[in-house]
């Protein structure tokens, strides 16, 4: 009984926390952390690509110059997801050039 209980009382928390997030959304409030990526950082982090450099090798390159991170080197998940981003984003703008 508690345990049903307690399982309720979770599934209620959480169906609150992603109405709030959706909210946030629409409200134009971003949710997570601040982005590290500048338009510096992508030029040089796709520069080292097209070296054919790993996303390790480019992470080490790379220094946040923002933020609590200022200093510190992204790591390399964060270096795919801009890399990736950039790539969606250049695919989207050549298919609207192309309409």
């Amino acid at each position: 009984m508690l345990a049903a209980m307690s399982g309720m009382e979770r599934e209620y928390i959480r169906d609150r926390t992603l109405e709030g997030h959706e909210s946030a959304r629409k409200r134009g409030k971003i949710i997570g952390g601040a982005s590290v990526a500048g338009d510096a950082m992508l030029s040089m982090a796709l520069h080292l690509c097209g070296q054919e450099m790993s996303l390790r090798d480019i992470a080490a390159r790379l220094v946040i110059t923002t933020g609590k991170k200022k200093g510190q080197h992204p790591s390399p998940s964060t270096v795919m997801r801009m890399l990736r981003e950039h790539d969606v984003q250049t695919a989207t703008d050549a298919v609207a050039e192309g309409v």
